[in-house]
């Protein structure tokens, strides 16, 4: 990876930091990942803009992942342009426009080559609720970084490789730090989801589980009843990203220790020793959200509170039942050269698609590593005897259903391994 940095000290004075300066870092980024996002799309998407000499950086998560070496899965783009200025180009460019949902707070998505490109006009926060802002269109790059929440994300880098880093984004990446920008009060208050936000990029970034500056944890706790008012539909994807990221049990301890269950649908009281004991379990196998969380859950009751709250899906709800019933009575045998048939005996009973997916993550849960490599590869086996079969030996009515029981019974107990014939030789003539 090659980066070249430099310091620029502007002399401008700054809006809600303590320092009287604007303190701008630039850097030349040239990595392989990021040449990598110039396809025929962007290409043709930077021409348009250098034509009306309008400014475009890619913004926030994507030049994150970048300056981490990664690429980004959806690069956002920002630019000096209104959306105004955006539609006209893109009509006299030929380009299509789709998806105008996002227009009001500046954002149109534009479509080159098979691709979307979302570009969004630089802007201010100038009045919020805690929920929703009210948007200024602006044209200064600093303004706009500094109405967003963590300095790890507030990061432009233009298309020339050039990183504009106003808050010191780029070193707290490098230190593995997560802080607000600016104030953590300020930035909590203008959208109080950013308190599940912090914690998500906490175990994204963070190396160590418990390394939270005291003053964030402060106003953390001091505004965490303003997540009441969130909808639960941002919530949960906030939890879900946390609940498999890095430090996943002591972030959601953490949650119990600020007193924010309440406000986010999480059982109050929750088993967070539980949880600790699965996440040890679980940590390594990529589980599902649900299959975490669900050791904070005592009872069914507290899966149908949680989805009042978060509007789970329907299968995220089926999973949290299902291992809240069955952590303790579904275990596998004390014979260890046949400890897997309790589970493989449940899958082929049950006869639903999605139970064998079910199973695994309760061996997760249950830290059953073995097991879990075993059920990964095993395929459930096909019955080999049918209705027809037993009609064909004057077998009628109810007593086919009775009789294909008995015999589905008795190949289990064969580890699966008897034929048709065999089977059949169990009915009497």
């Amino acid at each position: 990876m090659y980066l070249m940095w430099s310091r620029i000290l502007s002399s401008h004075v700054i809006g809600r930091t303590t320092s009287c300066w604007r303190s701008l870092y630039t850097m030349q980024v040239k990595t392989r990942e990021f040449q990598s996002l110039f396809t025929e799309g962007l290409k043709g998407l930077a021409e348009v803009f250098e034509k009306h000499q309008h400014e475009l950086r890619i913004a926030g998560g994507a030049v994150r992942d970048l300056l981490s070496g990664k690429r980004p899965e959806d690069v956002d783009l920002a630019t000096t342009a209104t959306p105004e200025e955006m539609k006209h180009m893109f009509q006299s460019a030929g380009i299509r426009m789709i998806n105008n949902k996002g227009e009001k707070h500046g954002t149109i998505t534009a479509r080159l080559h098979n691709e979307n490109f979302e570009v969004t006009t630089l802007r201010v926060d100038v009045q919020t609720d805690g929920r929703h802002a009210e948007v200024q269109f602006t044209t200064d790059w600093y303004k706009d970084a500094e109405r967003r929440d963590l300095t790890i994300n507030s990061m432009f880098l233009g298309l020339d490789g050039t990183l504009y880093d106003y808050f010191q984004g780029y070193e707290d990446l490098q230190n593995h730090k997560v802080r607000f920008v600016g104030s953590a009060e300020e930035r909590i208050q203008e959208d109080y989801l950013r308190i599940l936000r912090y914690f998500r990029f906490y175990g994204r970034v963070a190396l160590k589980p418990d390394d939270h500056e005291p003053e964030i944890l402060a106003a953390i706790k001091e505004n965490g009843r303003g997540l009441a008012a969130i909808s639960g539909e941002r919530i949960w994807m906030e939890i879900k990203k946390m609940a498999v990221g890095n430090h996943a049990a002591h972030l959601l301890e953490l949650v119990y220790t600020l007193d924010l269950a309440q406000y986010i649908g999480l059982p109050p009281g929750g088993d967070v020793d539980e949880l600790k004991r699965v996440w040890q379990n679980v940590k390594h196998h990529s589980p599902k959200p649900m299959t975490s969380l669900a050791a904070l859950f005592h009872c069914p009751e507290d899966v149908e509170k949680m989805d009042l709250r978060l509007k789970v899906s329907r299968e995220e709800k089926s999973l949290a039942l299902f291992l809240i019933k069955y952590r303790r009575e579904l275990r596998k045998t004390e014979d260890e050269s046949n400890s897997l048939k309790p589970f493989t005996d449940f899958i082929f009973d049950n006869r639903e698609l999605d139970t064998q997916s079910k199973v695994c993550e309760l061996l997760k849960y249950q830290g059953e590593d073995k097991l879990l490599a075993e059920l990964s590869t095993w395929s459930i086996p096909r019955f080999p005897v049918s209705g027809h079969d037993l009609r064909r030996m004057g077998i009628v009515g109810k007593e086919i259903g009775d009789t294909l029981q008995k015999l589905r019974d008795i190949w289990k107990k064969s580890h699966y391994c008897m034929d048709k014939d065999e089977l059949l030789s169990y009915i009497k003539p």
